[in-house]
């Protein structure tokens, strides 16, 4: 991992088709564990989705990212105004790992450490093999965790689809062809 004081914002190959992304977060561990489990608190960064905290359970995630800023953003050409997709627990551990399953690449977890008060938190997307969704996936990523650090930390929240729209440019830089 990463010296927490030189802590890099962007995510990294941490093998040929996996992202491997770190955000420090305020904590208690138990207040970023809700972040990641519960609905209401997850629609605030990322998706909602009621969440039975059980191996093998599935949950619909539904993203609303137009919907992640007061007013609202405007969504580039190609995305719809909300998406959908059915996840399954692959891995739980509460409040230091959760994995799941994500559409047709390896699935996602999320590791949570504590790191004095505040939380180190890891997200490791395996398998994703096609360059185009590598962009789109580490673009996301750091945009959402951009918006769940401004959320937990009282922060003000990048406006999402400006903001990802100028990570997916830096991550095609980033990382290789």
């Amino acid at each position: 991992m990463n010296d927490l004081m030189t802590l890099d914002a962007y995510g990294r190959l941490t093998e040929p088709a996996t992202l491997t992304i770190q955000r420090l977060l305020p904590g208690p561990i138990e207040r970023i564990w809700a972040y990641l489990t519960e609905s209401e608190l997850r629609r605030r960064w990322l998706a909602a989705g009621e969440m039975e905290l059980r191996l093998g359970a599935t949950t619909e995630l539904v993203w609303r990212n137009e919907q992640l800023n007061d007013p609202p953003t405007r969504r580039p050409e190609g995305f719809g105004e909300e998406h959908r997709m059915q996840v399954e627990i692959t891995e739980l551990d509460p409040p230091r790992r959760l994995g799941i399953s994500w559409g047709s690449t390896g699935g996602v977890t999320f590791l949570l450490e504590k790191q004095g008060s505040e939380v180190l938190l890891t997200v490791i997307h395996r398998r994703v093999e096609d360059r185009a969704t590598l962009l789109n996936v580490s673009a996301g990523w750091h945009a959402h965790l951009d918006m769940l650090a401004a959320d937990a930390g009282g922060g003000v929240k990048p406006r999402h689809w400006d903001h990802w729209l100028r990570l997916r440019a830096e991550y095609d830089r980033r990382l290789p062809g």
